[in-house]
């Protein structure tokens, strides 16, 4: 581990907001680590970085992502705007497995999450018998070709289901073999629930097989009359029995929302012993939500705030851009977190602050990253907004200033509003 006992370091940032409630702080950053942060650092760096007093937040984490379904909007608009219509028409549109077009799409959408300032995504790209491995081969591509500015997680995603669609097994083993670093799941897309059950085991023995974490979509529906989208108490059971504590997130969990209060608290204490981190995807379930209600519609989120106070880690993400299932977006992770602060009533500089996190510390723990934000030891990924103050910055959206990834200045958008690579940049010191 590096540390600052030769007073040197590659990068000083100077006059960093990290709190509002502190002074301005200097970061030292060594062989792409913090090894300082205190005020008035006293250290010969390589380069210095002064960002003038403005809010230095750890790099946003995009905790959910679909990049290989990301701007199918203008090939094929929805009609409906309903889930089922958004499945069928990506099933189309996947069918014809164009390698150049999702590699185009893919990156324009990691371009504008890096911009925005984030520094990791976990994409879940699907592996299915209709696009076969080609997701997870461009993932692999694009996590090589951005390892300058972003670290890409790749999820083996079984969106069509395992025994609905013979011979998905056998590509999630090999996507696995192949690179993907986690075991994906969606046992809500079978076609009874004695198969979804079948999907949760063996999802998990895969997982288990290959020693990857996992990350489901589950319980993806306005209630739970069919128990298919009711299935968070098998999974923390089986979390549990398979020895899988902190290692399981679960992506959208919207009929969680519709849940009585006298059965909830349960369902949460499950989800709490199971140490499961739960991934609101707003955008999507907002937009999803509450379709074939004809009055009263219900808005179809997770009930965050009844997760957080109950003891269990949530994160947001923006799981679609511009799609059928979510014709919005821009992979910016403030302007998500607005929304999510707006639907879900997290208005409080406290729930402000939680927010933040969600995007942060929260989703870093959500996809297995244990040591996140601006502390020594902690990787140097980190985004200078351009406002002064941190409880500000659900607020006023502000414009990334710099992005910092690995301890190099990888995004700078103050001056030129240029996305740079990182080992093409020139020392800003000289």
């Amino acid at each position: 581990m590096p540390s600052l006992a030769d007073r040197s370091a590659d990068l000083v940032i100077r006059r960093a907001r990290v709190r509002d409630d502190a002074p301005l702080t200097d970061i030292a950053i060594r062989e792409g680590r913090i090894v300082a942060v205190a005020t008035d650092l006293d250290v010969d760096a390589v380069q210095t970085l002064d960002v003038g007093g403005r809010a230095t937040l750890p790099g946003f984490i995009e905790a959910h992502i679909h990049l290989d379904k990301a701007l199918l909007a203008r090939a094929r608009p929805s009609v409906s705007g309903t889930l089922d219509e958004a499945i069928r028409v990506t099933g189309e549109l996947k069918a014809r497995r164009d390698r150049a077009d999702m590699l185009e799409r893919a990156s324009r959408v990691i371009e504008m999450a890096v911009q925005h300032g984030t520094t990791t995504l976990r994409a879940h790209p699907d592996v299915d018998p209709i696009q076969g491995l080609l997701g997870v081969e461009v993932m692999l591509e694009l996590r090589e070709r951005y390892r300058d500015l972003v670290d890409l997680q790749i999820v083996a995603f079984p969106q069509e289901g395992l025994f609905k669609a013979p011979g998905t097994e056998a590509l999630l083993i090999e996507a696995l073999r192949l690179g993907a670093d986690v075991m994906g799941a969606c046992p809500y897309n079978e076609t009874h629930w004695d198969d979804t059950v079948r999907h949760i085991d063996r999802v998990f023995e895969i997982a288990a097989r290959f020693g990857v974490d996992l990350d489901m979509h589950a319980d993806f529906a306005d209630d739970t009359r069919d128990p298919r989208f009711a299935a968070v108490s098998q999974i923390a059971r089986k979390t549990i029995e398979m020895g899988y504590e902190g290692r399981v997130s679960l992506g959208h969990v919207t009929s969680l929302g519709a849940v009585p209060p006298d059965q909830l608290g349960a369902l949460v204490d499950a989800l709490r012993r199971a140490d499961i981190h739960i991934v609101t995807l707003p955008a999507t379930d907002l937009y999803l939500g509450g379709r074939t209600d004809t009055h009263a519609r219900r808005r179809g989120l997770t009930p965050v705030r009844d997760l957080l106070d109950g003891g269990v880690n949530v994160a947001y993400a923006s799981n679609n851009v511009r799609n059928a299932f979510t014709p919005f977006g821009n992979a910016d992770m403030l302007h998500v977190g607005n929304l999510l602060a707006h639907a879900a009533q997290l208005g409080t500089p406290a729930d402000q602050a939680r927010v933040l996190e969600m995007a942060t510390t929260r989703a870093a723990r959500a996809i297995g990253l244990r040591d996140y934000g601006i502390a020594v030891g902690n990787p140097a990924d980190l985004v200078v907004l351009d406002g002064m103050r941190v409880d500000e910055a659900l607020l006023d959206l502000p414009p990334r200033s710099w992005v910092i990834k690995r301890g190099r200045i990888a995004v700078t958008t103050r001056h030129c509003c240029e996305l740079h690579r990182a080992h093409a940049l020139q020392d800003t010191s000289q």
